[in-house]
């Protein structure tokens, strides 16, 4: 076979550029994302009530909802949090759950839980995906605000959606109007009516009747009512007889459009602004999302001059950090292969088959993702960073085996064929130990299984393709470019320099010195055991490493009672604060609009601060600056930041913190204010260097109705309700159609503070003789003070306090021991812990689960190989030491065990038995041909010094470049690429004495 393709050139040359046709098209139908497409196994369900406290929220609304939810198939975990005004269950699946089922079924759960409920709106269910992260947040501020908001909304908004590339807008700041009727009091006594009257006719003429089919003979007529009120001029205008008399409602009250009362706003670089956050469609390419949000971007300012546009948290920079580090590490490849095979093989010739086997095999790759339906993402390009340092070990491998045998033979057609078809074997063996390495991944599972997945399959692909390009292509090029030549010649130039004779020098005497100290190649494996698992035990275990961060997020409770004018007031002097040292600041102040999670919930009396600088020194100088502000300003508030929402932190959950008790009451009710005040204290006097913070609760000014005074008045709870509701602007009659938007129309008086409203309010009592007077709503209330928690908290056994302990993670095993005692002594709690530690080393187990099983399927691989049981754990012994140098190298560095430097390992793993391999299979060929075991392993160890130096230069040259830190896609590859060096580096040594030197003290005296 291989000898007809040699002989066809043209037909092997237009194959391959039908493939890379076929590939370049596929890449332009690929799509782009962050991440695949995955379901995140949790769902969110979001409540809004204003009119309920965090105590009503939870015992009348999120209680019973919690009871119907936790009747779900599948369910791991529900944890509710209640908030003044609003109120949030996160219910959290099996990985692999049916989410569009679920989802159904919570749905199904809450409709059967409203009529148990408060008169509240419908709860709302949403997923969480990968896909809802928004791409971008846009924010828009200049002219009138009033003004503004509206263009955004009508224009702006839909003119992001137009795009092809945008599944959603959620805005947030938007300025809502209401129409306020006013009644005036004097009018209406004067003409003896009622504010319920008034009341009443308002809505008694919003009316709209169906269309009346009325018959004229032989024709139908449809006949239409419609008398509802479009604006405030048409409420004003609404007429009603009182004594026989005709009047409109604008003469008892006045009717007028107005903002709403906002309860939060969102101010850009110092100024109100509308925010947008841009959803992608799952399937559009990020690249032509950004093209296209550049031009609109572009356009808008062109066409709205007197707006300003903002592009903040834009989660395209990973992406584009990962295709430009995928181009760059191509051509570093590509440079660094071609001068170690320029050193070692003299030849201006062999590198141009290197040249050429990179970019076709990715094309192929390509193609195949296509194909299976893989798009290209982050964890996918990740794969391909891989496995380019490492496809050009076949190519390598080929080029010196088929010149080795020209300079023995001086044949070259008979070189090519004989050459290729040697190492044939091997190769297929050395592509499918690193493709089986990655395949337990793809059985992971978890989220990190889903999206490491795609990982898996594109290194196996990789691997792959560049194996069919080798044995394929690059035999009948190298017979084509060589076929004028009667012998291989080295370039006059480079045959001057020539490392091969010292080298082989260096190596026999090595050799000979392993081979005749045995027992410390036994001893450098048992020593690498202890030291690998001694370095596991001791190393810290994180999801991921640490990131450099140019951003972050400054999240603050106030812990008092404030308006939105005082939260306006106290953020515009953090922003002051950080205004020299930060590139952009924005701030959510108060509730916001947003309709989906990913910016969080907070109430009327906290804010969020985004900051991003220009580098990461930058970030803690403002970080600093903040924290000093609040504690020598507000030292109630309750600060932390939050990193801004990298699509990793989104979906793995990154603001959780490293330890979180949950401390429940031994009673199991209500978790007390006093008890828990004097528990917190016992836990920080118990670890003084951790800070605690003291838990948010508010004192709640309570106005109670008297009863007695009540009943001696003739006064009813539903007019005293009904009365405070219209003096406080909160009687809502009915909502008007303008366009896209609803306007309220509501019944109240003007505003003033609580004290004047409830004074100056009047009710009308009518005596037993019939005299009418007026008394304020003052005289039937009294004041009271009660304390209770900002947030309440509750899981699937009942109502507990989340202490967050942001402690190191080596202290993590000590805190829990500490707190578990303390709260034995105390009695009135127990205790159960959860956080970042614990997913942590559950995602490290999986990891070293997937390790294990990554070596018993090389195992069987090198033992069907080699038709043998012994020489795959000769091989295999080299794993060991490897994985315990790398170990030892980020313990060394102050780096933790995390899901990319696991990967390292998991990739080490796969690669470095390669040379091992190449290496035993030519001492048993050796054997095979009668060249006794001494001889056979020195002759060996001679013939692949040059293929294992060069393959192992080329892995570990192409993944230097991602030595670099500083930025996010920087630091995610960092620790991977220290494992890939120190693995490679230490492996390659490993190859070339420990494992021939264990080879021969097992073979040595045997019968072959």
């Amino acid at each position: 076979m291989l000898g007809k393709l040699i002989d066809r050139p043209v037909t092997v040359t237009m194959a391959m550029l039908a493939v890379v046709v076929l590939g370049l098209v596929s890449i332009r139908l690929m799509p782009v994302s962050l991440i695949p497409d995955v379901d995140i196994p949790q769902l969110s369900v979001q409540v809004v009530s204003s009119d309920h406290s965090a105590r009503e929220m939870d015992q009348a609304i999120l209680n019973p909802l919690r009871q119907q939810l936790i009747q779900i198939n599948g369910l791991e975990d529900i944890v509710s949090e209640a908030r003044d005004g609003s109120g949030t269950l996160r219910l959290s699946f099996s990985p692999g759950a049916k989410m569009d089922y679920l989802f159904i079924e919570a749905n199904e759960k809450i409709d059967r839980a409203m009529p148990s409920l408060p008169d509240i709106r419908r709860p709302k269910v949403m997923k969480a995906s990968a896909t809802d992260i928004p791409a971008f947040f846009v924010n828009v501020k200049g002219g009138d605000f009033s003004a503004t908001s509206r263009f955004v909304r009508e224009v702006i908004v839909k003119r992001f959606e137009q795009l092809p590339q945008i599944a959603m807008v959620d805005v947030s700041g938007l300025e809502e109007d209401e129409i306020v009727i006013i009644p005036d009091e004097a009018a209406l006594r004067q003409l003896n009516l009622t504010m319920d009257y008034v009341e009443q006719v308002v809505k008694a003429s919003d009316v709209r009747l169906g269309s009346l089919v009325i018959r004229d003979g032989e024709y139908c007529y449809n006949v239409r009512f419609d008398s509802r009120s479009t604006s405030a001029e048409d409420i004003g205008a609404i007429w009603f007889e009182s004594n026989g008399r005709l009047l409109q409602v604008k003469d008892v009250a006045e009717v007028r459009l107005h903002p709403a009362r906002k309860d939060g706003i969102v101010r850009s670089d110092g100024d109100e602004a509308v925010c947008m956050a841009l959803v992608k469609q799952s399937d559009a390419r990020m690249s032509e999302l950004r093209k296209a949000m550049s031009a609109l971007m572009d356009q808008f300012r062109i066409d709205y001059p007197q707006l300003e546009f903002t592009v903040t948290r834009d989660q395209t920079r990973l992406l584009e950090y990962s295709i430009n580090s995928l181009l760059k590490n191509i051509l570093v490849a590509i440079l660094l292969s071609c001068i170690v095979i320029v050193f070692f093989m003299r030849d201006f010739r062999s590198p141009l088959l290197v040249t050429l086997s990179i970019p076709v095999s990715l094309v192929f790759a390509m193609l195949c993702f296509n194909l299976i339906g893989m798009s290209i993402n982050i964890i996918s390009l990740s794969g391909l960073l891989l496995g380019v340092g490492m496809m050009t070990d076949n190519t390598v491998v080929l080029v010196d085996n088929i010149t080795g045998r020209w300079i023995r033979s001086g044949n070259l057609r008979e070189s090519v064929i004989k050459g290729t078809t040697e190492v044939l074997g091997p190769m297929l063996s050395s592509v499918l130990t690193t493709c089986v390495v990655f395949l337990p991944l793809v059985f992971m599972g978890g989220v990190a299984g889903f999206l490491f997945r795609d990982q898996a399959m594109s290194v196996s692909i990789v691997l792959l393709t560049s194996y069919v390009v080798t044995v394929v292509v690059i035999p009948v090029f190298y017979y084509w470019w060589f076929k004028g030549k009667d012998s291989y010649v080295p370039n006059r130039l480079l045959s001057k320099v020539d490392p091969m004779p010292a080298l082989l020098r260096w190596d026999d005497s090595w050799m000979r010195k392993f081979l005749s100290a045995r027992w410390f190649s036994w001893t450098l494996l048992a020593f690498a055991v202890v030291l690998a698992v001694t370095c596991f035990v001791l190393m810290p275990k994180e999801r991921f490493p640490q990131l450099t961060q140019t951003d972050t997020i400054l999240s603050v409770d106030w812990n008092e009672h404030l308006s939105l004018e005082s939260n306006i007031a106290r953020v515009e002097a953090l922003e002051q604060a950080v205004s020299e040292s930060s590139d952009q600041v924005t701030s959510l102040v108060g509730s916001q609009q947003f309709i989906l999670s990913h910016s969080g919930e907070q109430g009327a009396d906290e804010a969020s601060i985004y900051v991003s600088c220009a580098d990461a020194a930058g970030l803690e100088s403002a970080k600093e600056t903040m924290l000093q502000t609040i504690r020598s300003c507000w030292p109630d508030a309750a600060a932390s930041f939050r990193q801004s929402g990298n699509v990793f932190d989104l979906v793995f959950g990154g603001d959780e913190a490293v330890l979180t008790a949950r401390l429940r009451p031994v009673s199991g009710g209500e978790v007390p204010v006093s008890s828990l005040r004097s528990l917190i204290s016992s836990v920080r006097e118990a670890l003084p260097d951790v800070q605690i913070k003291d838990p948010l609760v508010r004192t709640n000014v309570m106005f109670v109705a008297d009863p007695e005074l009540m009943t001696l008045y003739g006064v009813s709870s539903r007019m005293l309700a009904d009365l405070l509701s219209n003096a406080l602007a909160g009687n809502r009659l009915f909502d008007i159609v303008q366009g896209p938007r609803s306007v309220p129309v509501v019944m109240g008086t003007e505003s003033g503070d609580l004290s004047t409203i409830l004074s100056e309010t009047l009710l009308e009592i009518t005596d037993k003789d019939g005299t009418v007077r007026t008394m304020p709503v003052s005289s039937l209330m009294r004041q009271t003070f009660v304390e209770d928690f900002k947030t309440r908290v509750a899981g699937i056994d009942g109502g507990c306090y989340p202490l967050d302990l942001d402690v190191p993670v080596k202290a993590v095993p000590r805190t829990m021991d500490i707190v578990r005692d303390v709260v034995r002594k105390d009695g009135s709690f127990d205790v159960s812990f959860t956080g970042s530690w614990f997913s942590g080393r559950k995602l490290a187990g999986h990891m070293v689960w997937v390790l294990l099983a990554a070596v018993a399927l090389l195992y069987l691989i090198l033992a069907s190989q080699f038709e043998s049981l012994i020489q795959p754990l000769v091989i295999l012994s080299e794993v060991i030491i490897d994985i315990a140098a790398s170990l030892l190298a980020l313990m060394a560095m102050g780096i933790s065990i995390n899901v990319m430097s696991l990967i390292g390992l998991i990739v080490v793993t796969g690669i470095v038995v390669n040379d091992s391999i190449l290496k035993i299979d030519t001492i048993n060929r050796l054997r095979k041909e009668g060249i006794p075991l001494y001889e056979s392993v020195l002759e060996a160890s001679s013939r692949r010094i040059k293929a294992i130096l060069m393959t192992s230069l080329t892995t570990i040259l192409a993944v230097c470049p991602f030595l670099t830190r500083g930025s996010m896609g920087a630091d995610l590859q960092y620790p991977m690429s220290i494992v890939i060096i120190v693995g490679m580096a230490v492996g390659t040594l490993v190859s070339l004495f420990v494992v021939p030197a264990i080879y021969y003290s097992i073979y040595n005296g045997r019968e072959d």
